[in-house]
């Protein structure tokens, strides 16, 4: 019992420190820019965003910990489960009905359904996406146990994706354009992302193979190119002009409102989110898995503290990070423009190290990769990545010019790129775009762009230039990630032609003849 205890304390620690170290950056940079004349911030102000930092610190380190010890095992049993059950139809119907579930109950998509109710019904929409989530996470078991190529898949639905995207435009629906992008990574959030993942790999270990580890990434990947796809297909048939009202991002409102209300708001939507994935996965354990009370048990423990660590994570941005970051935006966009598009870049840098998800998906990428990809490598291509597509994304916002501009360009050069380095690569990339994007992104960024299109183009523009910015958070590091295997390449080609070299190059003398 007193070790049980002490590993627990330790691996707290572990996490908490983990923790302080990504959100620090984060806060200390607002520290210095309230230091700065571009922008003003109040005593109050950095006091309750101070506070909101430390909250969220216990946040990640607690999520990040039930993570752990829940959700990601109840992933890999499900996934383990089921395949060795060789069960074909339950574990295809299981893997669309887990996929809708997890997606219904996801809090960023309520948030994006909210913003665009003058067009689209709400619960149509959240439907529509979970059941293209589903659909994408039914094929991406079938890529698993079938072991087809990931790039071929990506290759065959992004074509179709900018097929749907160009009839959307022909038929005057530009502004749903961005929206639909930013749904692809509002869907994989700090619930969906440990859970998916660890299905992928419990399945792809079950199933064996000589490319297990590499076979076991994608899924994330094509659970976000899935809700694109259906919300261009909704928006299709919208008609009407969308409205776009801007939501008062300001510290009095969120006191108005009272902070026990967004405690209590946020308890509710992750108590929803969780308890739907709880449901689920007892209902397999008493059916099909039968797992051991002990393994149940310590299930329970990290949902608890996966429970608290959430609704931290997400009081604390809702408080102070959402009403800073739309701050930040609106008053350097009266700056000189090369200064708010150096301070996004540097914020878009240190914002990706606080994502909860992020941190799973670099502890699962070491592991299965054997430290070929270290954490510190995926974190470098992770924050380099994020830090352009927030740069780029206020480009955008200054000029004024259609996502697409980026977009097109961006997924060619990413799908060129796979088809030159590792599959192992592609499929990390792919899956981390997913990941990168998270709810600080829609909850900081996303504010902080709002704020300085609201300031430049006028609030009618958001639609059309702030969102979006999502969708280049899980762009760019599909570039970033694939560009470090290519370095890889090209690294072990050199080395293997020096050897060679000097093998050929050999003296005669050195070399020994037998008569």
């Amino acid at each position: 019992m007193k070790e049980s205890s002490r590993e627990f304390w330790t691996s707290l620690h572990y996490k908490l420190k983990e923790a302080l170290i990504s959100v620090l950056p984060v806060s200390v940079l607002v520290f210095l820019l309230s230091l700065t004349p571009w922008v003003d911030i109040s005593a109050r102000e950095l006091m309750v965003f101070v506070v909101s930092a430390v909250l969220l610190v216990l946040g990640i380190g607690l999520f990040n910990l039930g993570a752990d010890l829940a959700m990601t095992p109840m992933g890999q049993y499900i996934g383990e489960g089921l395949t060795k059950s060789k069960k074909m139809g339950v574990l295809l119907s299981v893997s669309l009905l887990m996929g809708i579930l997890i997606t219904i109950a996801e809090p960023d998509l309520s948030v994006l359904a909210s913003q665009v109710s003058a067009v689209m019904n709400g619960t149509v929409l959240i439907v529509t996406v979970g059941v293209g989530v589903g659909l994408m996470l039914l094929l991406g078991v079938l890529k698993i146990v079938l072991r087809a190529d990931l790039t071929s898949i990506l290759l065959y639905f992004y074509m179709v994706l900018f097929c749907l995207a160009a009839i959307l435009i022909q038929n005057g629906g530009g502004s749903l354009l961005s929206m639909s992008f930013d749904s692809g990574g509002v869907t994989t959030g700090p619930i969906t992302v440990p859970f998916i993942m660890a299905l992928g790999v419990g399945i792809a270990m079950s199933v064996g193979g000589r490319n297990a580890s590499e076979n076991s990434f994608g899924l994330i990947a094509l659970c976000s190119v899935g809700p694109i796809i259906a919300v261009l297909a909704l928006s299709m048939a919208s008609t009407g002009k969308l409205n776009y009202t801007l939501p008062d991002y300001s510290l009095g409102a969120i006191f108005s409102e009272g902070i026990g209300t967004v405690i209590s708001e946020t308890m509710l939507e992750v108590g929803k989110s969780l308890v739907m994935v709880v449901v689920f996965f007892f209902i397999l354990q008493f059916a099909i898995l039968k797992l051991p009370k002990t393994k149940i048990l310590q299930i329970l423990f990290g949902i608890i503290y996966t429970f608290i660590g959430l609704v931290l994570f997400l009081a604390a941005v809702s408080i102070a990070f959402m009403p800073i970051g739309f701050k930040i935006g609106s008053q350097l966009a009266n700056a000189h423009p090369a200064i708010l598009i150096a301070v996004a870049f540097i914020i878009g840098n240190v914002v990706v190290l606080a994502e909860p998800a992020v941190h799973v998906l670099n502890n699962q990428v070491k592991d299965i990769t054997d430290g070929e990809v270290s954490k510190t490598q995926m974190l470098t291509a992770l924050s380099i990545g994020v830090g352009v597509s927030i740069g780029l994304s206020v480009l955008r916002v200054h000029f004024g010019f259609s996502l697409l501009y980026y977009l097109v360009p961006g997924y060619l050069i990413s799908l060129g790129l796979s088809f030159m380095v590792p599959k192992l690569y592609t499929a990390i990339a792919f899956d981390s775009g997913g990941v990168a994007s998270g709810p600080l992104t829609s909850s900081f960024i996303l504010p902080l762009v709002i704020g300085a299109c609201v300031t430049i183009q006028g609030e009618s523009a958001v639609l059309d230039f702030a969102f979006g910015v999502v969708a280049m958070v899980a762009l760019t590091p599909l570039i970033t990630i694939q560009t470090l295997g290519f370095k890889s390449v090209v690294s072990v080609r050199r080395r293997n032609k020096a050897a060679l070299k000097r093998i050929l190059s050999a003296a005669d003398d050195q070399i020994i003849y037998f008569e």
